[in-house]
């Protein structure tokens, strides 16, 4: 198996360093457009060259794509245009747009819609690190559009990386990511921007930082250029889910303003059913 892989950043990155290193991929060709982050892919060992995006498609038996979500919509026409007889997945945390771009194109039972639950607040190839996705979950998306041999060299792929599959179609993968991941990092964002806007003085933040805090804020350390597109991408289901918790944000604010301790004692257990939750998760994650 030859894989090529264009986007070298955390996740372009760490793919490559598994795959490699556990013996699914001969050999690694990198496609990176930043100059810098190539140098480091090459000065790290993650691809074995670097080339351009036609070259890379040519080389490749198996093509990834993973690169922020503005760029996928678009490459991934091209990509598959010069693909027959390959297979083509991206990894991208939005998918129906993308599905809706490619759902007619003549190569589309060669391309394999996938999300791996997987990542940390930092970006780059410097960032990547072997083991990234070991114990996660990957969303295959509209699996039925897919040809049985792409989406076979997609599952072996997913099983190197020790991964759990599970599959739903494009739709109902943007509204739960909503849910689970896109909030998350909204929440994120602005609660960092609120610290930083009643705090100027930046070493009493530190100071006072605790565990909760810093666990909290964490996300607010990602990535720019990979987020603002997948919030616009992905708007709709977002503006939902932050109805929602702007609505439950103005209950808190509520009970806080109102002294109502019993109400605020209510909605906080009712809170920590979470935890039950994401103990049951775990456990099956490890089964």
């Amino acid at each position: 198996m030859k894989a090529t892989i264009i986007g070298l950043g955390l996740i372009g990155g760490s793919l490559a360093l598994d795959l490699k290193k556990r013996g699914f991929a001969s050999r690694i060709t990198g496609v990176e457009i930043n100059r810098e982050n190539g140098e480091t892919a090459l000065r790290r060992e993650l691809v074995d060259e670097l080339v351009s995006p036609e070259e890379g498609v040519k080389k490749g038996d198996l093509i990834i794509v993973a690169v922020p979500a503005d760029a996928a919509i678009n490459l991934l026409p091209a990509i598959l245009s010069d693909s027959e007889g390959k297979t083509v997945v991206d990894m991208c945390s939005v998918k129906e747009r993308i599905a809706i771009r490619l759902k007619d194109h003549i190569n589309r039972r060669e391309y394999v819609a996938s999300h791996p639950m997987a990542g940390t607040e930092f970006s780059g190839p410097e960032a990547a690190f072997s083991g990234l996705f070991d114990g996660k979950t990957t969303i295959i998306c509209d699996k039925n559009l897919s040809g049985k041999e792409s989406l076979d060299v997609v599952k072996r792929m997913y099983s190197v990386l020790k991964m759990k599959i599970i599959y739903m179609d494009s739709s109902d993968h943007d509204i739960h990511a909503a849910f689970v991941s896109h909030i998350s990092h909204i929440s994120s964002f602005v609660l960092a921007l609120t610290v930083l806007e009643k705090e100027k003085d930046e070493k009493r933040i530190f100071e006072m930082a605790s565990g909760g805090f810093e666990s909290t804020v964490r996300l607010a350390k990602s990535s720019a250029e990979m987020w603002v597109p997948v919030f616009d991408q992905n708007r709709e289901n977002i503006r939902v889910v932050l109805r929602t918790y702007i609505n439950k944000l103005n209950e808190f604010e509520r009970l806080i303003t109102e002294g109502q301790s019993d109400g605020l004692l209510s909605a906080i257990r009712e809170a920590n059913k979470i935890r039950e939750i994401l103990k049951d998760k775990l456990n099956i994650t490890r089964l």
